[in-house]
């Protein structure tokens, strides 16, 4: 019989094999109670466990932008830091929440399952946030203030305090992040129409969550830190993020579970090795003799078989079966004969990898919100009356974009798109990722404008520009988000193997630590080369004498060069196809 394909009108494509009943009791897509049995889709998962997931995602995200937001006003005002090292500092940090997440996606992936991958790190987290507190509550763990120009340098203990805190963070963060998402979209059964097209809705909500605890934290919590301490202002995070924890641990009853599949990075190591190993010998022209499992059930737990593909053919010498491996029965050895499902995981994973690569930059751009921006906010004009505006409190009007566009684009953007192209989603993943891309060069080339005019003012003594004139370039990120990053969530567990959603998720991650990481470098490279010869350099300590604009032109022209190539790889993509049992 003829394999059967299941169009589901979005680029994604599944075979139906043969024998498709089962149980509608049960969810189809492998997940289980907590306790490991089959679950039944009525009264589990869907919106009714949402809300405990988002509402964790909310307080968490509240939490950790308390103190992102407005982190490089403390390192500069309190740590007594050069606006260059803060920025490389903020940015270093950063770039670590986003690189740890494959700690977390390694030990749910392997061992410990999403569930508790998210709970065990989020302990860990509140912990950091309590250090952070101490540190600067705590009189003796507190950095002295400034007499005039006199900066007294922050101890050995104080400054090892307060990162020991903040890297805590880091780490928790790093087992929150590669799992709450996809443990979100494990609620919604793959296999099922309906569930199918919630799960689309699912991650514009859940960033939509994310922005909700963010302009919290970028609108009142900026403002209580600098107008009543910092203490009190990472207290309230803090506690945040104990009802982050809380939020969670109340929604045990409602979950669906994947189990953990015992090691991907395994499985990708063998089909590598399998695959040098017959170096020499050739793939079969007939694919159907390439090796794979009889059993409708793929040998990964928790994952559906996927079909062959033609492209990277060289892998497919992991799965060919030489007369030895054709007589050594059922269970082969793993390191020498793959399954054509293990060889299409890897397969999957080189096809992303320039996309994911091309996420980097705009990472790098997005970074600039919190360091920058808020350098080229402090020489603004910051007073409304006798109010005075804290710099990075307009980030706010990121977040207020980004909750503004999130309904506009799923009630609005996503129906008026469907009845035009005809797909589920409106438009494709990577269209989406794209138009992000383009709006990020609008943002750079909207604050190298502002600095121009700013440094055209301040070079003839006039009155500096209202802080409100940073708006545009805020308002251009937080759209640039709700392409991109939302995109990006949807791509990679989307394309990604059943059983390496975290892992995927935390290399999506990953290109907000290594746009962080990039963002850093730059910064040293353009600092070394601009101030050979006694040069003042684009960014000193005083922005009035040097030339921050072209750093943001910098930036413009790097996204430029970057969605050029986007464009070029995710014209030659090819989705993923995916076999429903």
């Amino acid at each position: 019989m003829e394999p059967q394909w299941k169009e589901y009108n979005d680029n994604t494509t599944c075979l139906l094999e043969e024998n498709t009943e089962s149980s509608e009791l049960y969810t189809g897509d492998g997940t289980v109670d907590i306790t490991g049995n089959p679950i039944l889709r009525q009264g589990t998962g869907n919106w009714k466990a949402c809300p405990f997931i988002l509402g964790n995602e909310c307080c968490e995200r509240l939490a950790y932008y308390g103190i992102a937001t407005n982190l490089v006003s403390y390192l500069t005002k309190n740590l007594h830091q050069g606006n260059a090292a803060s920025a490389r500092n903020v940015t270093t940090w950063s770039g670590t929440c986003y690189v740890t997440p494959l700690i977390g996606a390694f030990l749910a992936d392997t061992y410990w399952g999403r569930y508790w991958t998210i709970a065990v790190f989020s302990i860990i987290y509140f912990f950091g946030m309590c250090i952070l507190t101490l540190s600067a509550s705590v009189p003796f763990l507190k950095p002295q203030p400034c007499l005039g120009s006199n900066c007294k340098e922050a101890s050995f203990i104080q400054i090892s305090v307060f990162f020991t805190g903040l890297y805590l963070i880091a780490l928790g963060t790093g087992g929150i992040k590669p799992c709450v998402s996809s443990f979100g979209a494990d609620q919604f059964d793959d296999t099922d129409p309906v569930e199918r097209v919630k799960k689309t809705s699912f991650f514009n909500w859940f960033y939509f969550a994310i922005n909700i605890g963010a302009l919290i934290s970028s609108s009142l919590l900026v403002y209580v830190q600098d107008n009543y301490g910092w203490g009190i202002g990472f207290g309230i995070p803090t506690l945040f993020m104990a009802l982050a924890v809380g939020s969670f641990f109340s929604g045990m009853s409602l979950y669906r579970f994947q189990k953990p599949d015992g090691g991907p990075l395994t499985r990708i190591c063998q089909v590598m090795v399998a695959s040098i190993r017959k170096w020499s010998d050739d793939v079969p022209q007939d694919i159907s003799v390439l090796y794979e499992v009889i059993d409708t059930d793929s040998t990964i737990k928790s994952s559906r078989k996927l079909e062959h593909t033609n492209e990277m053919k060289f892998l497919d010498k992991a799965a060919t079966m030489t007369y030895l491996q054709g007589r050594e029965g059922t269970f082969p050895n793993p390191w020498r004969l793959c399954t054509v499902t293990q060889v299409e995981e890897l397969k999957i994973m080189v096809r992303m990898f320039p996309i994911w690569a091309t996420g980097i930059v705009f990472s790098a751009v997005y970074a600039q919100m919190s360091t920058m921006f808020v350098e080229q906010g402090m020489l603004l004009d910051t007073k409304i009356g006798s109010l005075t505006i804290p710099p990075a409190s307009l980030s706010s009007f990121d977040v207020g974009s980004v909750v503004l566009w999130v309904p506009l684009y799923d009630r609005i953007l996503v129906p008026l798109a469907r009845k035009i192209t005809g797909k589920q989603r409106g438009i494709t993943q990577l269209q989406r990722m794209g138009i992000g891309l383009f709006i990020s060069i609008l943002s750079m080339s909207a604050a190298a404008i502002l600095e121009i005019k700013r440094l055209e003012i301040a070079a003839i003594g006039g009155p500096p520009l209202s802080i409100f004139w940073q708006v545009p370039q805020y308002v251009l990120i937080g759209a640039s988000e709700i392409f991109t990053f939302i995109g990006q969530l949807e791509f990679f567990y989307d394309q990604s193997p059943d059983s390496m959603r975290s892992l995927c998720a935390a290399f999506s991650l990953m290109t907000n630590g290594l746009g962080n990481y990039l963002s850093s470098f730059i910064l040293t490279v353009v600092t070394c080369l601009t101030t050979r010869g006694g040069q003042i350099g684009w960014i000193p300590d005083d922005l009035n004498e040097g030339h921050l604009d072209y750093f943001f032109w910098l930036l413009a022209g790097l996204s430029l060069l970057n969605l050029v190539m986007y464009i070029y790889f995710a014209i030659k993509f090819q989705y993923k196809k995916a076999i429903i049992v």
